[in-house]
């Protein structure tokens, strides 16, 4: 295994374990209220950090591809 196949590992596991963390802390910053006998809930959280991460996860995976075609 590779230098570039273990960084792509960590970096991988990080976007995942990101988008994980971020997920339910944006689920847990939705507020909801009552409208006309209906539930409306709306969210409040901030969906930034869910994309970085996903970008983070994908590079991740590009590397550790990357890493396999030296070979």
């Amino acid at each position: 295994m590779s230098t570039s196949q273990i960084l792509g590992i960590i970096l991988s596991a990080g976007g995942f374990i990101g988008i994980l963390f971020f997920g339910f802390q944006y689920l847990d910053d939705s507020e909801s209220f009552s409208l006309l006998g209906a539930d409306v809930t709306v969210s409040t959280g901030d969906w930034v950090p869910i994309l970085v991460s996903l970008v983070v996860m994908i590079i991740g995976l590009v590397v550790y591809r990357s890493g396999d075609s030296h070979r």
